[in-house]
């Protein structure tokens, strides 16, 4: 039956991009929302909306029957569950089915039998899928899979049997620490996925992370759409993909296909899915050096490279499936076209451990010549309740060099302003010698941390462009001729004062860094050209709420105004305070409690991930000021130590 008017059981960018292609398709789309989206992207761009409850998750989005109500409301007939979310759940897909709705998705069969990776593991065996050697079985007590860990050999990755996108999972390299890993994968698989069950496997030391796009009909067809190398990750989430995967053989090629195309065959698969691989890096390309990870029963964030490189669209397809149509091509008739590379934008500080941000965007603009999928626009929040992705940025180009400079030169150009981002790190990141030259494993990004993550400081030469910015805007143009002697005119920032010294078509600036002088100053509308020791150069200049933005090269910097206001408490060697707005999941101090340098103190759970909070130094706990259950803000004192003895 044809869909007419179809409900996105999600959010953010996955909703715009599914409401993108309804669009195109003359489908009506009815958008699910929380009280914290009430005025989000997706609800703006959707023909209809309506409130399913509360911020928090639990309240709202994972709540299936009001989802189904919102759909009988609006007389939706089918309903898109994106990714993430209810979107692997296969009680939802039965209910979706006894409402009489289309699920544009698998049956509920094949999401429940790749749902537990201790199921699908044994599946994929008796398809003859190799898998990673490990324990996928009943047996949960701790003693028990520490025994095996021991047996299969270390070091080894705790896994939550449920869900993915890195949340429950664990490497260990060693036995002491196998206890303390596997308490944490368990609480985050329950909070995650609400199952705390773990396997434990051989984690490979150069591993690659290769999947396979999948695709399946109700008449039996099943092909794949060749594969994606997802190899560069933190934290095991994914931060870059792109296909086709580099180095990749004709025959490893058709291997892998055929392994994916078995499994999804495994359990009569219908839709858009991913067979993951895990493929050893230091045998890589020899064609038995690939195992079964897991099977992603859903679209993936990183689906647009494969839109790029086959030219389908592959939400189209989709929802073509759902409808009862057969696929519209077969295996032999799928070509690979240049290579596609996508970044992943997100709110998080790369140079503090990737921890998760918040903010109102007051500037954003992306750079041109690539395709950006987003769920927010310039004014927009990001908020402490979901994930913290801004956008994704995808390049497409005849081969990967230029693919991957074009992806380079984007994000250059991309300006953000109100959160901390990543979009520097992703810059580096694309123009490491390794990463340029395809050598990609999973660890690339640990390895070269503190390389790829460090922020580059500003320098004299940016706070002067910032300053200059300021005082070639509005009210503060230079006033060029004076009297007697030049003019003098101040920038007061957080970080400091800086000093203009106007003479003619002469700027000296003295800032916190050393002083600059320019020969001359052009400004048209957000650029500045300016001539300073005979050399000339362009930037790029930003006006925000706060402050003002700079870009420079590849750097951008911004220079927030000085207040009077006291800011959030400052963090000292004597106190915990939490980094982001949370929920404290556990509290191990206590007053009196000796601690030493690094050990936890709580735990706090912030944007779908765990955050421990460790002490500042050796020393004596003073007070504890939170309890487990507590919702803290960003900058509440958490632990207190005694004061240093001198």
């Amino acid at each position: 039956m044809p869909i007419r008017k179809l409900l996105i059981a999600n959010r953010g960018e996955i909703a715009c991009r599914v409401i993108r292609t309804c669009r195109e398709l003359g489908i009506a789309t009815v958008a699910v929302h929380s009280d914290a989206d009430a005025g989000a992207l997706h609800v703006r761009m959707a023909d209809e909306a309506v409130r399913i409850g509360p911020a928090p998750v639990a309240e709202s989005y994972l709540r299936a029957e009001a989802i189904l109500e919102a759909a009988r409301a609006t007389g939706a007939d089918a309903i898109h569950p994106g990714y993430g979310f209810l979107s692997e759940n296969p009680a939802f897909v039965e209910a979706v089915d006894a409402a009489g709705l289309t699920f544009v998705g698998p049956p509920a069969s094949a999401i429940r039998a790749m749902g537990l990776k201790d199921k699908a593991k044994a599946l994929m065996e008796d398809a003859g899928v190799p898998v990673v050697p490990g324990y996928h079985g009943e047996m949960q007590d701790a003693a028990y899979l520490a025994g095996k860990a021991s047996e299969i050999g270390y070091p080894v990755l705790i896994k939550a049997r449920a869900g993915g996108g890195g949340k429950g999972m664990r490497l260990v390299e060693r036995d002491g620490d196998f206890a303390e890993a596997l308490e944490g994968a368990r609480r985050e698989a329950q909070a995650s996925f609400g199952d705390p069950a773990c396997l434990v496997e051989k984690y490979i030391q150069t591993p690659r992370h290769i999947e396979v796009q999948v695709f399946g009909d109700a008449h039996g067809n099943v092909v794949h759409l060749f594969e994606r190398d997802c190899s560069l990750q933190r934290r095991h989430q994914k931060v870059i993909e792109e296909a086709p995967a580099p180095g990749m053989t004709r025959e490893l090629r058709q291997r892998m296909g055929d392994a994916a195309v078995a499994a999804a065959r495994a359990v009569g698969y219908v839709g858009a899915g991913t067979v993951e691989f895990i493929v050893d890096g230091a045998r890589f390309p020899d064609p038995d050096a690939f195992w079964f990870m897991e099977m992603n029963t859903r679209l993936q964030v990183e689906h647009p490279v494969t839109e790029a490189v086959t030219g389908l669209d592959l939400v189209a397809l989709q929802i073509a499936v759902a409808e009862g149509q057969a696929l519209p091509f077969s295996q032999g008739d799928l070509r690979l076209t240049g290579h596609a590379v996508e970044a992943r934008l997100y709110a998080e500080d790369a140079s503090a451990g990737f921890l998760p941000a918040t903010g109102r965007l007051d500037v954003l603009r992306f750079g041109g010549g690539v395709r950006v999928d987003t769920g927010v626009e310039e004014g927009d929040a990001v908020t402490p309740f979901y994930d913290p992705m801004i956008a994704k940025l995808i390049a497409h180009g005849p081969d990967r060099a230029s693919a991957v400079r074009s992806l380079v030169r984007a994000l250059d150009e991309t300006l953000v302003a109100g959160s901390v981002t990543n979009r520097g790190f992703l810059s580096r990141l694309l123009s490491d010698e390794d990463v340029a030259a395809g050598r990609v494993d999973t660890g690339l990004i640990a390895r070269k941390g503190e390389t790829l993550t460090a922020e580059p400081e500003a320098e004299a030469l940016d706070f002067a462009l910032a300053a200059l910015a300021v005082l070639t805007s509005g009210d503060h143009a230079f006033r060029d001729f004076r009297l007697f002697g030049p003019a003098r005119q101040s920038v007061a920032f957080e970080t400091g004062g800086v000093t203009v010294e106007t003479d003619g078509a002469r700027r000296s600036v003295e800032t916190p860094f050393g002083s600059v002088a320019f020969e001359c100053v052009t400004r048209e509308g957000e650029r500045l050209a300016f001539v300073s020791g005979g050399v000339s150069g362009v930037a790029g200049a930003v006006m925000t709420r706060s402050g003002v933005l700079v870009r420079r090269d590849a750097g951008q910097h911004h220079f927030a105004f000085a207040t009077d206001k006291a800011g959030a408490g400052a963090a000292t060697a004597d106190t915990v305070l939490a980094p982001m707005p949370g929920l404290v999941t556990q509290v191990r101090a206590e007053a009196g409690q000796e601690v030493a340098e690094g050990d936890t103190l709580a735990i706090l759970e912030a944007m779908k991930m765990e955050h421990r909070l460790t002490a500042p130094r050796a020393g004596r706990v003073a007070e504890v000021t939170v309890a487990k259950g507590a919702q803290v803000a960003q900058g509440d004192l958490l632990v207190r130590l005694d004061p240093a003895e001198d």
